[in-house]
């Protein structure tokens, strides 16, 4: 995908998102929930300004916004919008496509319809952590986005956001 794809609303990428392949290393899966996150919003790290904590959402549109939730899980986002504005999608759950087999070692007993249904679960089962923050989804990058198929057309439900109204 080319930086133009993300260099748009927080809302259309987050939509847009939604039957696009997600790979890391061997494992990949086809993104079916999304959330968007925009500076305006006090769920959106970005709320607070510039920090050091924060300072990748800030950065060019199609770079990788990897944080910790609640200290265990690493979150995994795509900046959007223009350079300077605080927006990211957060990817929230994927259909496993590829690697079944190493996400099923990286995740332990899970039922398959678990090993991806949450983002610290998809993170974990892809093998993607902290030290993925700040590099690019656009050409060769370690974490790439794929178009969605041609002959894929996601079903889009909007809905409000739950379990959280303050960033943490």
């Amino acid at each position: 995908m080319k930086r133009a794809f993300y260099d748009r609303s927080v809302h259309d990428v987050a939509s847009d998102l939604l039957g696009c392949v997600l790979r890391h290393g061997e494992a990949s899966g086809r993104i079916v929930e999304t959330e968007s996150y925009h500076q305006e919003e006090p769920a959106c790290h970005a709320h607070i300004g510039l920090t050091p904590r924060t300072h990748t959402l800030f950065e060019r549109p199609g770079t990788v916004y990897v944080y910790r939730s609640y200290g265990v899980h690493a979150l995994l986002n795509a900046v959007v919008e223009d350079e300077g504005v605080g927006a990211a999608v957060l990817i929230r759950a994927i259909e496993p496509l590829e690697g079944i087999e190493v996400m099923r070692a990286r995740r332990g007993p899970v039922p398959d319809r678990e090993l991806c249904s949450g983002p610290g679960k998809l993170t974990e089962a892809l093998g993607i952590w902290l030290d993925l923050n700040a590099t690019s989804l656009l050409g060769r990058g370690p974490i790439q986005i794929g178009p969605r198929p041609g002959d894929y057309e996601p079903a889009v439900v909007i809905g409000r956001r739950i379990g959280i109204t303050k960033a943490v």
